[in-house]
């Protein structure tokens, strides 16, 4: 990939505050507000940028409860088929395929312990290949950034 230090620049800028405009980042960099957005054009193309994200308070919305579930699965040839029935599962915000304990480690937001239990019993532990599950309730968060690409 063709990538030089203003792409890096600009995906800094962006990844700190999504609704920097395109003219501030320039004013910034010292370049003009077309050249960032055909840069951010290219990146697209490139699939390194994949879109643009709200970062949401959940509890304010009544989401009270995140939580991890470590997945175990009877053979790991059943990643995609239990990864894609997961997937239907709206409370699962996050799934990754993982070396360790579990085949698959995912997040899940719920509104309180009553809802993780249904979420857990009537969805989760139902799909064929989900051997068994372990939950570990976040207590709070206390770092979510994103990488910092200049690697300073």
């Amino acid at each position: 990939m063709n990538i030089d230090q203003l792409d890096k620049d600009i995906l800094s800028i962006l990844m700190k505050n999504a609704n920097e405009s395109f003219t501030k980042i320039a004013k910034k960099l010292h370049v003009s507000g077309g050249t960032v957005h055909v840069r951010m054009s290219k990146l697209k193309e490139m699939g390194i940028v994949k879109g643009a994200s709200l970062t949401i308070d959940y509890s304010k919305l009544g989401f009270d409860i995140s939580a991890f579930l470590g997945i175990y699965l009877d053979k790991s040839s059943l990643y995609e088929d239990v990864s894609k029935q997961l997937a239907e599962i709206p409370e699962i915000v996050s799934a990754h395929y993982t070396t360790g304990l579990y085949s698959i480690f995912a997040k899940i937001i719920v509104k309180d312990t009553k809802h993780l239990r249904a979420v857990l019993h009537d969805k989760i532990q139902k799909i064929q290949g989900i051997q068994r599950t372990e939950t570990f309730i976040s207590l709070e968060e206390s770092i979510n950034r994103p990488i910092d690409v200049n690697g300073e």
